[in-house]
């Protein structure tokens, strides 16, 4: 049987007022519904635009990642999915423009279009009622590196979850993998490899691609003297140039 238990942290340090009501307010508003009767999720009629392409984000961490893309492609439809409700409630305080400040009211910043939705639970849950090819892109970025020899299986590119990542990209998508533990970017190498669905297509893995945006995780690591690995993942025998 499957073994589909998450393993990460629910809620962090208490959720302060102002963020409190944008759960409370905001969050309704954004949020990706789950069909409740088993039917496919209609991704690119989720948002308030219509989207060119529909991307998404696995664990989206503090939300400033996410919140960057959206505003930098307008056009385009972020899905991004994070159990953490403290990085939820960050991710809204960026969407509402609030994020160094108290928030004034739970709407969009005047600035940005509609085209963010939420899933603040395990991604995999969702899985089943995503279409074929619903994504052109999917971003991993610093993941848990679940170090121990023991925990590895936990480690979210495996052999379980790497066919669904392969059917949810479209032909011409690719998945995009960050991290700053050398150990964990040789697994997923290997274990990308190993299934024999993608292959690897960024040659100087040192340094990220030209339209990266950097999280504020990364940020951090690189000032402590920690040196990213960027991966880039497109299903095998697809001709494209990233």
């Amino acid at each position: 049987m499957e073994d589909k238990r998450f393993y990460g942290r629910r809620k962090g340090k208490p959720i302060k007022e102002s963020r409190q009501k944008l759960l409370d307010e905001l969050l309704p508003k954004v949020l990706l519904n789950q069909p409740s009767d088993g039917d496919q999720i209609p991704v690119k009629n989720v948002f308030g635009i219509k989207p060119q392409e529909v991307w998404l984000e696995i664990g989206f961490g503090g939300g400033e990642h996410v919140a960057d893309l959206a505003k930098l492609y307008p056009d385009v439809g972020i899905i991004g999915a994070e159990p953490f409700i403290n990085g939820v409630a960050s991710l809204l305080a960026h969407l509402n423009g609030s994020y160094m400040k108290e928030a004034v009211n739970t709407d969009l910043a005047p600035d940005r279009v509609d085209n963010v939705r939420i899933w603040p639970d395990d991604i995999r849950i969702l899985f089943p009622q995503f279409p074929d090819k619903s994504f052109e892109r999917i971003f991993i970025l610093y993941p848990d590196p679940w170090p121990k020899a023991r925990h590895a299986e936990r480690r979210f590119v495996n052999q379980r979850n790497i066919p669904i990542l392969n059917r949810l990209l479209t032909d011409t998508g690719a998945v995009y993998v960050a991290t700053d533990v050398s150990a964990y970017a040789d697994w997923a190498l290997e274990q990308m490899q190993l299934s024999g669905l993608f292959e690897q297509v960024h040659s100087d893995t040192s340094y990220p691609p030209p339209d990266w945006i950097p999280t504020r995780y990364e940020k951090k690591g690189l000032l402590a003297g920690r040196k990213p690995t960027y991966l880039i993942f497109c299903k095998k025998n697809d001709k494209i140039k990233k």
